[in-house]
């Protein structure tokens, strides 16, 4: 049996804005998924099984199933893995909500990616594993970013820039921080999401240039306010680019509801995360103390949360 292990994730600056090399802040967060794959004498003409036994937002998993088959099959091709007289059972498990905003998918895929090099011997580096993932990635986003997958095998906290070549940098800060993240229960579709900010740019260049240029200005002073322990400076940064967001159009009523009640309830600062439409939203909560009331806070709007932290 071949076992590995991928953190969830949670964008805390620039996602959307990272497709277009705008640097964006990424940390992977406390929550994870394993992957165990064992051999079984083959019975019939299918080259793996998936047993998937991931805790989820209902729903999440089967509009993910056929994502997640082609996402095993595109990592099972790229390192050429003969399986003969055997079939490749799969099984995801862990503490990580199969959920949109979390970094479900790159988990998923970092774990089985750490399982295959455990169990073939594929004698694969972080570096190799990372595009491993990243290939899987394709399946669920068409051309991903590359961010998820990165947090999902690195952890910690990353600067992490698209390009040819990814460039990423760990982010040293005093401490973990605590964060309330809170689901709306919708599961997204990444590719609309992102093709939509495509289509809607190539319509308002002028507009568009804008507003990722206020979003790359944000990265060099969250940075520097991470690394100096400033939560104030980072939480007041998360709430304009939650409104920058806004103005690119991909956030949602349920997103910007619940961004307000943390604020309401004395967030640090609050923002949705991921592709939006749906999926999650954070709020940047230090504190076991704080922590707890915003959660109490999203909970009685009646959605779920997330406490977990940051910088792990």
């Amino acid at each position: 049996m071949g076992q590995g292990r991928g953190f969830g994730k949670v964008i805390l600056f620039n996602e959307h804005f990272v497709v277009y090399g705008i640097p964006s802040i990424v940390s992977a967060i406390s929550d994870y998924t394993n992957a165990e794959v064992t051999l079984l004498k083959r019975d019939n003409d299918k080259d793996f099984i998936i047993i998937d036994d991931r805790p989820e937002t209902p729903g999440y998993k089967l509009k993910k199933q056929d994502q997640q088959n082609k996402s095993i099959e595109l990592m099972m091709n790229l390192v050429k893995i003969k399986l003969g007289a055997h079939t490749l059972q799969v099984r995801f498990s862990g503490k990580l909500l199969a959920a949109s905003g979390v970094g479900a998918s790159a988990a998923s895929c970092a774990a089985f990616a750490r399982a295959l090099n455990n169990e073939f011997d594929l004698g694969m580096d972080n570096t190799t594993i990372n595009n491993l993932a990243y290939e899987g990635e394709k399946a669920y986003h068409g051309t991903p970013s590359g961010v998820d997958n990165t947090a999902a095998t690195y952890g910690g906290l990353i600067q992490f820039t698209k390009g040819e070549i990814p460039k990423f940098e760990h982010i040293k800060i005093p401490k973990a921080v605590e964060i309330v993240m809170g689901n709306t229960g919708l599961v997204t579709n990444t590719k609309v999401a992102v093709d939509g900010v495509k289509e809607r740019r190539e319509k308002n260049p002028e507009k568009y240039d804008l507003i990722f240029e206020h979003a790359k200005a944000l990265i060099p002073k969250a940075r520097s306010a991470f690394e100096s322990g400033d939560y104030k400076t980072i939480g007041k940064l998360m709430l304009e680019n939650h409104k920058l967001l806004q103005e690119v159009e991909v956030t949602c009523k349920e997103l910007d509801h619940l961004v307000n009640v943390a604020q309401d309830n004395g967030a640090w600062g609050a923002k949705m995360t991921g592709s939006g439409f749906g999926g999650y939203m954070i709020a940047l909560t230090p504190g076991t103390e704080l922590q707890a009331t915003i959660a109490e806070a999203i909970e009685r709007e009646g959605f779920k949360v997330l406490k977990t932290t940051i910088g792990v």
